[in-house]
């Protein structure tokens, strides 16, 4: 174990598996104490038990402001503060214009967008209380270039972006950074991925799917004390996909 968060206390949302059981695995390693929040209750207290007596497991319905009010709660309760705030849960769906619903359209919106605006609003309080705090706000590459077909999503994920700035610059004053990270392919159930599949690919310069622990490695970064210096910013990790086409 390291100790690149030791004493610092994280609440993670879509915490029960892919990126969201990553980025616990890892911040448990170098020292942290997580709130896991999640729907997958089963899941996430398996999770819970399995990282020890450092990590907790919470039901966390992201659209729901009375859950997110909840999981700070027990954050308090049970590590006495709050320190950094991750936002990672989201879900991935398409579709035509003319044929993708208003239904999906606002699903996706209430999950991706919504649902970090309703986590923060919450943990305020508790941030600055902590101060110095960190919040990580998941977005994606298509929160920075077009993805055909996924309309919602690449709206909720611009829109987060969006909102990681002006939270950055309402909050910087009060000791609470935010940044966004923009993950391109990364290889996890969220893109159909099952267990055991390669990660090559040829969508982007490294040929290959990212790993969910190399996404950790970043967001570690940002939850830490190293990453200081950043607030408002974009951190993108998708092997070179938005920096353009790679020559044939």
């Amino acid at each position: 174990m390291s100790d690149r968060l030791a004493g610092r206390v994280a609440l993670i949302s879509g915490a029960a598996s892919g990126m969201g059981a990553s980025h616990a695995r890892a911040f448990v390693a170098q020292g942290a104490s997580v709130v896991l929040g999640d729907i997958a209750d089963e899941a996430g207290a398996k999770l819970a038990q399995e990282l020890g007596d450092r990590c907790v497991y919470t039901h966390l319905d992201v659209t729901n402001a009375a859950d997110w009010d909840a999981a700070v709660a027990v954050a308090l309760d049970r590590f006495g503060k709050l320190d950094v705030l991750i936002n990672n849960a989201g879900i991935l769906d398409g579709g035509p214009i003319g044929e993708y619903t208003e239904a999906q359209w606002q699903r996706a919106l209430s999950i991706n967008l919504t649902g970090p605006f309703l986590g923060l609003s919450a943990a305020r309080d508790a941030l600055v209380a902590a101060r110095p705090a960190s919040v990580v706000n998941i977005s994606s590459a298509a929160g920075l270039q077009g993805v055909s077909g996924m309309h919602g999503y690449t709206a909720s994920k611009f829109g987060l972006r969006g909102f990681t700035k002006s939270a950055a610059l309402e909050l910087a004053p009060h000791g609470v950074r935010v940044n966004s990270v923009h993950p391109g392919g990364i290889l996890t159930p969220m893109i159909g991925a099952p267990e055991g599949l390669s990660a090559d690919r040829d969508e982007n310069p490294r040929a290959r799917l990212g790993t969910a622990e190399e996404v950790s490695d970043l967001v570690v970064f940002l939850a830490s004390r190293e990453s200081s210096y950043c607030t408002g910013a974009e951190f993108v990790i998708d092997g070179g996909m938005t920096a353009g086409a790679p020559a044939n």
